[in-house]
């Protein structure tokens, strides 16, 4: 007889019972079909995966973890820009008036020796609502591209190429950003840039006003001009920010990373989000300037392109001294507010050391 089993032949010998001998003395036993286990390699471990693996614990990428950035962004975005308003309305309008408009401190005293104090708090509404919900989606959407392409990548190649992935995740998140973002920058560079009297400085009237002249081309009349201003500078933020923390954690401060207190965690965000602030400032410039033209009532209706032409390559540099001090202050103050945030949730702050390549082989 035959009995198919999964036994191992000493362990078929342990549960079946003696059976009887013929002539030479020698058991007859039943055959027995043993299952080999199926073949594991030896290399084989849990799959890596971006969001989980390596991780402290409390860290992990969770959808509570991309939650809380996406609210860390709203603080990071919507009170920095709010915060520097008058430095927006100055920059604006030496982009567009540069006759009249021909430096930081000049330009704030023209407009409040022309409009009043309160003149350099134009488009405070519109600025909050629209980069809060930029930051939103610039923030949280980020770490989530980022994971997504680590782990499209696989493990070697999100450290082999993990420049790439700050760039395709951080562009990839600033294409639905600037949709958010659109209404409410159209509104404000609106407000912030028209002779005086001559349109509505409070939200709801102005808003009004924007729908009901189709040459405004509001709500997403300026998305592609966002998205040329932008992307180019949400990559470069991300970048080089995540760059100079690395080179901070490499060569500076090159202990473990979780060994230093906060306050020097802190510092090192800061300092790395200014340095990346002032380079993004150059590479978003002539978009920005752009953008700003577009608030023009001479303008209305005119394209990216035709714009652009029109000023040529000179012309689309005006105010960059001023943006440069705006944009960098504002880009560290951003990634301090978030990585201060991130702190208080316990999910530490953003970047560190590369890891040694030595860690990664198989």
């Amino acid at each position: 007889f035959e009995r198919k089993m999964s036994l191992s032949p000493s362990a078929a010998r342990l549960l079946l019972p003696p059976m009887p001998s013929f002539g030479s003395g020698t058991p007859l036993m039943p055959r027995v079909q043993v299952q080999q286990p199926p073949q594991v390699l030896a290399t084989a471990t849990e799959k890596w995966d971006s969001r989980f693996t390596g991780r402290a614990p409390g860290q992990e990428h969770t959808g509570s973890y991309y939650f809380k950035c996406m609210i860390a962004g709203i603080l990071s975005c919507g009170l920095t820009h709010t915060v520097i308003c008058p430095l927006d309305v100055v920059k604006c309008n030496m982009q567009n008036y540069p006759e009249k408009y021909k430096s930081l401190v000049q330009g704030m005293r023209t407009v409040t020796a022309e409009e009043g104090a309160s003149a350099v708090w134009k488009g405070w509404a519109p600025t909050a609502i629209g980069y809060s919900m930029q930051g939103f989606c610039k923030f949280g959407f980020y770490e989530i591209f980022k994971d997504v392409y680590s782990n499209m990548a696989g493990e070697e190649n999100a450290y082999k190429y993990r420049g790439l992935i700050y760039l395709a995740g951080s562009a990839s998140a600033e294409f639905f950003a600037d949709i958010a973002l659109c209404p409410m920058e159209m509104v404000k560079v609106k407000v912030q840039t028209s002779i005086p009297g001559t349109f509505p400085t409070a939200l709801s009237p102005a808003i009004a006003a924007m729908r009901a002249d189709p040459n405004t081309r509001f709500p997403f009349g300026s998305v592609v001009p966002l998205w040329s201003r932008q992307i180019p500078y949400t990559m470069a933020k991300f970048f080089f920010f995540e760059k100079v923390v690395e080179a901070f954690y490499t060569n500076v401060f090159t202990e473990p990373k979780d060994t230093y207190g906060k306050g020097t965690q802190l510092g090192v965000t800061f300092a790395s989000g200014y340095i990346a602030g002032v380079i993004c400032a150059i590479v978003s410039h002539p978009a920005d300037t752009v953008v700003s033209q577009m608030g023009k009532a001479e303008n209305a209706g005119k394209g990216f392109g035709g714009i652009l032409s029109e000023l040529g390559f000179g012309g689309v540099w005006g105010g960059l001294g001023t943006r440069i001090i705006m944009i960098g202050t504002l880009t560290g103050l951003q990634w301090w507010i978030y990585d201060t945030f991130k702190t208080v949730c316990g999910m530490g702050t953003s970047g560190g050391a590369a890891p040694a390549a030595a860690a990664l082989a198989k």
